[in-house]
C-alpha cells in the first residue's frame, strides 16, 4: 500500500508542476488592433451649411460630407449637431453649445418643425445681428439640404416660442426666402 500512496502523491505533484508551469508560463494575449471602419459601406454625400461670417456681417457657405441618412429625423438631426459644432474653415458658430434636435415633424404643406433641445434658448446670447444669424443659419442650412422641407417651424423642448432673443417672431414658419 505505501507504494501506491507515493505513486499517486508523485501525480499529484507532477500534475501541479505541469498546471503551475502552464498557469504562469502563459503569455498574455495581443490585444486586437481595431480596424478603421469601412469607408465603403458607409455612403456620404454632400450638405451646404450656413454659419456666421468671420465678421459676422452676414452668413458663410461651408461645404461637408454628411452621413447619408434616409430617415427624416436622422437627417435633420445630423445637420443640426454639424451646425453645433461650428465651422471647420472660416467663419463663427451660429447655433448655441448644446443645441440638439429632439424631434423633426413634416407636415403636408412641407413645413418641418424643428423641436430643438432647451440649450438652444437658454444658451442664446446677442442682440437682433446674431439672432438674424442663428434663425438664417438654421433655415438656410435645412432648407438647403432636405429639399421636401419648404418652411421651418421653431419650438424649444416641445414648447413654441414667440422669439428667440425678442427681434424676430417664432409663431410662424420661417421662410428660406426671407433669409439671405
Amino acid at each position: 500500500m505505501p507504494w501506491r500512496r507515493w505513486l499517486l502523491l508523485v501525480s499529484l505533484i507532477v500534475a501541479l508542476a505541469l498546471g503551475a508551469r502552464t498557469w504562469f508560463g502563459r503569455r498574455a494575449e495581443p490585444e486586437p488592433v481595431p480596424e478603421p471602419p469601412d469607408s465603403t459601406a458607409v455612403s456620404v454625400r454632400s450638405a451646404t451649411l450656413w454659419f456666421a461670417s468671420p465678421e459676422g456681417g452676414g452668413l458663410a457657405a461651408e461645404p461637408r460630407e454628411l452621413p447619408e441618412q434616409s430617415e427624416l429625423h436622422a437627417r435633420v438631426a445630423t445637420l443640426v449637431a454639424a451646425l453645433e459644432q461650428g465651422p471647420r474653415l472660416e467663419g463663427r458658430r451660429t447655433l448655441p453649445a448644446g443645441t440638439a434636435l429632439l424631434h423633426a415633424y413634416l407636415d403636408g404643406d412641407g413645413i418641418l418643425t424643428l423641436d430643438l433641445s432647451r440649450a438652444f434658448r437658454q444658451g442664446f446670447r446677442g442682440g437682433a445681428r446674431e439672432e438674424e444669424l442663428v434663425l438664417g443659419s438654421l433655415v438656410r442650412t435645412i432648407t438647403g439640404n432636405v429639399p421636401e422641407a419648404k418652411r421651418v417651424r421653431i419650438v424649444c423642448a416641445g414648447e413654441t416660442l414667440s422669439s428667440l432673443g425678442g427681434h424676430f417672431p417664432l409663431d410662424q414658419p420661417l421662410d428660406p426666402e426671407d433669409w439671405p
